[in-house]
């Protein structure tokens, strides 16, 4: 997207002009300072985000605002995890207007290779245990996010790489895609929760035996294995997973968005205890839905057998 430190006005890759508010302003003068490769994108109507008419389910008065987390090679640098990723999700948190939140790369054939290994090299004991401790925070922010989180798999996903990806609600890879989290190949072990997350994601054996041998997976076999929602054949451009990320996207924004958080609460909250305190989980965020006007809208239009709008509401 063309964006300029001043101008309200931007346009897309197609020309289409769209505006910003002083929020996005704020936020685009800080990353336009950083020079930072990890953008901020408000996206005004559903047309503009590629999503076409049928994606706005919620009615004309509403917005479809996808903030997009792009990383890459500086993720793999000394500054991983870099700062305005943390101030970004730090704002997911407190933005109810935003549905989905995509994370991808811009750097072509990489989603993100991990920490810079030559620079972990030169910490001391100490240094390493705090910059541990501050990806494993960072990770447990996103996976906290109370959206649907999606990460576009591209290229290569490689220890705090795979994590990140882990951390994500849901995943798409690229066929071409290899993820792994190689840690025990440099005498570590996963430190920002993969050998938490993988378990719970592929099942206890393949989870040990990936880990301990360091092994890499393609898309096709991570789709086999549940390490990912979807799996594509990469096309020209090296986008096929965000590509394949925008349409698990688009079946997810015509949907109420307070349901889909109150259930996402629910299934995280839930599969941490027992099945009888899963279910006492589930009827506090079933509780908190019933008062919404989404819920009614929903009602009515089952009744009237069209299309609901939801405002979030």
């Amino acid at each position: 997207f063309l964006l300029t430190r001043h101008s309200r006005v931007c346009r897309d890759p197609a020309g289409r002009k769209f505006g910003l508010t002083s929020g996005d302003m704020a936020a685009l003068r800080t990353l336009l300072a950083t020079r930072s490769r990890i953008r901020l994108c408000r996206l005004s109507h559903p047309a503009s985000a590629g999503f076409g008419s049928g994606s706005a389910a919620h009615g004309g008065s509403g917005e479809v605002d996808v903030k997009r987390l792009d990383g890459g090679d500086e993720l793999n640098g000394p500054a991983f995890p870099p700062p305005q990723m943390r101030q970004l999700v730090s704002e997911l948190h407190r933005d109810s207007a935003v549905r989905v939140v995509v994370f991808r790369s811009l750097l072509p054939g990489v989603f993100c290779a991990g920490a810079d290994l030559k620079e972990r090299a030169r910490m001391s004991n100490s240094e390493a245990e705090h910059f541990v401790l501050g990806l494993r925070s960072l990770m447990n922010e996103i996976a906290a996010l109370p959206m649907p989180t999606i990460a576009a798999v591209d290229g290569f996903a490689l220890g705090g790489g795979l994590e990140l990806a882990l951390a994500c609600d849901l995943r798409t890879a690229a066929h071409t895609a290899q993820m792994g989290l190689i840690e025990t190949t440099r005498g570590l072990l996963p430190g920002a929760g993969g050998s938490q997350r993988l378990p719970r994601a592929v099942g206890f054996a393949v989870a040990k035996e990936l880990i301990f041998t360091g092994r890499r997976v393609g898309g096709e076999e991570a789709l086999q294995l549940g390490l990912v929602n979807r799996a594509v054949e990469q096309n020209q451009a090296g986008d096929a997973a965000y590509r394949e990320a925008l349409c698990l996207a688009r079946e997810i924004l015509p949907q109420a968005p307070i349901a889909v958080r109150m259930a996402k609460e629910a299934m995280n909250r839930g599969m941490e205890v027992d099945i009888a305190s899963g279910m006492a989980i589930e009827g506090m965020c079933y509780a908190r839905v019933i008062p919404t006007r989404d819920r009614q809208e929903g009602m009515a239009a089952f009744i009237e057998k069209r299309k609901p709008r939801y405002t979030g509401e």
